[in-house]
């Protein structure tokens, strides 16, 4: 306001009411010209419409071929793909929920094609890096208004290739991928503005900033438990950061990712851009390293289990490509017990219900490990007993609104494949050898209207300790593992006997014994009296320890695809730059002479440093006398 008022004609200053008068015109008019720049740049960012083809098992009434029906070699690949056994030449789609194929398969991708899907993104890459965040905006709104108007076609092909309900599909789908679009839409292009960067007294003349560049082709790989949101969202911060990407999607969920992949091209398309920017290849281990190797990708996320990771890094490392790795967890849920967390145990439960059966368990940071104090433990245990025994499994695409007495919406859905069950009962029978209790659940399930579906049953497992092998292995499945603390020191010491470090929960209203908690549980990340709240927000994700390391989403995620360049100019380049004293001018030694044999370049140096750095004033004058008497 003094700017403005320095620059008042002085008749102005004398005449209060011109002035009152002259001030809300102004300001009116600052209000205006905003405005007015505000609405034409949403004119320049408005989303596209865009339509792509709907699959037609995603169209109401579709019932498709069930896996007993199907004939010759799609049969025996998908008999073998149920034992975890894939073949070379066609992968086979079907819902794990209730068995029907998806698609008549494809042929995975070959070294080859792999390199053409690298080459045709980093030719798209040249034009895209040169596009404004008005651009790359308007992309993202696009996509963003397509997932609004087709949730339910996106769901419910999440549904049929993963087995997940709706509502699970809801929040892992939907819900984390429009504030994804949104948080990036909003904050990304501050997130990877230019920054001023601080100076010190010897480099005083120098002006230092850094800028976020884009890399070129990156690359991700990730897992089938999320198929819509893990696709898309590393294409979000590639796109945004200005690369082009490919994604190695599961083989597990390869039907759903050709049609998301559409809506991903149809956007950039929309808005006039080349659709290789974005490229996806499904292909097995053998091709795998092909893409994870390749000289020409720029950066590598990789999301999945930590034996495969040693072999993607191990792969990445021959071309020197950078990898963020987002690993397993055992993710803690802490439950303290002063008396308001006491009393808010219902509320508590149901969100570690949510936490432990969401997507049937399968989700990178699940809640793993239920870790409570003496006084909440029993009360725990007594809500959640009855409400697991009556949750109910089946295919939300099937079951749902049906007029059959003996058909409910089902509560959660199908595990991705039997492979894990013959595991995951033996953990338990051991650990009840060890005295756990099994309080409900411990098997696999055959389900009576679904016998194709992989099901097994919500689990309540009680009085574990971190001595059992079930209490050291991720799980990923609809498993509630209970576990005493005795004290807020023992319960850390339980969330920490384990070699992950990815997400935790710490729930209680005593704030020393949480922000201990918070403090000294060895995580990524950790949410206070909520589960997961930290992915719900954008901040940067991702663990460390046996969890991985390096981080994607917030701004930490788009600064992780794109080049830190350091940059360093003179701030007064007319008046003062870098030049090179004689004394240390090479050749150092420029001839007989007390003063030109070099003697004195040391010393010189040694004024330099105690100038720039010497603790007390007296020590930074001694330098620069030094130093004067040395030029």
């Amino acid at each position: 306001m003094e700017r403005v008022l320095a620059r008042v004609p002085a008749q102005l200053l004398s005449d209060s009411g011109l002035l009152v008068r002259w001030l809300p015109v102004t300001l009116v008019s600052i209000a205006a010209l905003y405005l007015t720049y505000r609405y034409v740049l949403s004119l320049q960012e408005a989303p596209v419409a865009f339509n792509v083809p709907i699959p037609s098992e995603v169209r109401a009434g579709w019932q498709g071929t069930a896996w007993e029906d199907a004939r010759g070699e799609e049969k025996r690949v998908l008999e073998g793909q149920a034992r975890g056994k894939w073949d070379e030449k066609l992968i086979m789609s079907y819902c794990p929920a209730d068995g029907r194929v998806l698609g008549h398969g494809l042929k995975p991708e070959t070294p080859e094609g792999i390199d053409r899907a690298v080459q045709a993104a980093k030719k798209a890459q040249v034009e895209w890096a040169t596009t404004s965040f008005v651009e790359r905006r308007k992309v993202l709104k696009s996509l963003l208004k397509y997932v609004l108007d087709h949730q339910d076609d996106i769901v419910t092909a999440c549904c049929l290739d993963s087995g997940k309900t709706k509502v699970d599909a809801s929040f892992g789908e939907i819900l984390v991928t429009t504030e994804k679009l949104q948080w990036t839409i909003d904050h990304g292009e501050r997130a990877l503005a230019a920054e001023s960067r601080p100076t010190n007294l010897l480099m005083m003349y120098k002006k230092n900033r850094v800028t976020y560049e884009p890399l070129g082709v990156v690359s991700a790989c990730v897992s089938w438990n999320y198929p819509f949101h893990n696709f898309i969202s590393p294409v979000i911060s590639a796109l945004f950061a200005g690369n082009a990407i490919v994604v190695k999607p599961s083989e597990q969920t390869a039907w759903c990712t050709a049609y998301f992949l559409e809506i991903i091209r149809g956007a950039l398309a929309s808005c006039g851009h080349s659709r290789d920017l974005v490229q996806s290849v499904v292909c097995l281990p053998a091709a795998a390293d092909s893409l994870t190797s390749h000289p020409d990708i720029a950066q590598l996320t990789f999301i999945g289990s930590r034996p495969v990771a040693h072999k993607v890094c191990e792969s990445a490392a021959k071309s020197l490509t950078p990898v963020t790795v987002e690993l397993g967890g055992k993710d803690p849920f802490v439950v303290l017990d002063d008396a308001r967390t006491v009393r808010e145990l219902p509320a508590i439960a149901s969100i570690a219900m949510r936490g432990v059966f969401q997507s049937a368990g399968q989700n990178c940071i699940g809640v793993e490990r239920v870790i409570a104090l003496p006084g909440a433990y029993d009360k725990l245990l007594e809500i959640v007993t009855p409400r697991i025994q009556a949750l109910r499994l089946g295919s939300v695409l099937l079951d749902s609104g049906s007029d059959s007495p003996n058909v409910v919406t089902p509560d959660m859905g199908a595990m991705i494949s039997p492979a894990s069950f013959d595991r995951l009962e033996s953990l338990i029978a051991d650990a009840v050898r060890q005295g756990a209790r099994l309080l409900c659940g411990g098997t696999r399930h055959a389900h009576p209207r679904h016998p194709h579906g992989h099901y097994f049953t919500p689990t309540l497992l009680a009085d574990v300790t971190p001595s059992m092998r079930i209490a050291q292995t991720e799980l990923f499945s609809p498993v509630f593992l209970a576990m005493r603390a005795e004290s807020v020191p023992h319960a850390i010491a339980i969330a920490n006997s384990t070699p992950y470090s990815l997400g935790a929960s710490v729930f209680g209203y005593n704030t020393p014994d949480v922000s201990s908690c918070v403090s000294r549980i060895h995580a990524g990340m950790v949410a206070v009296n909520d589960f997961g709240a930290y992915y719900a927000v954008q901040l940067p994700f991702g663990g460390v320890r046996g969890s991985g390391y390096g981080r994607f989403a917030g701004e930490e995620g788009l600064r992780a695809v794109s080049n830190l360049k350091a940059i360093c100019v003179d701030r007064w380049p007319t008046v003062m730059a870098t030049r090179i004293p004689p004394r240390v001018d090479y050749p150092i030694y420029k001839g007989e002479g007390e003063r030109n044999n070099g003697s004195g370049a040391w010393e010189m140096c040694k004024g330099v440093v105690e100038t720039g750095y010497e603790v007390t004033l007296a020590g930074r004058v001694k330098g620069i006398v030094r130093l004067l008497k040395n030029m």
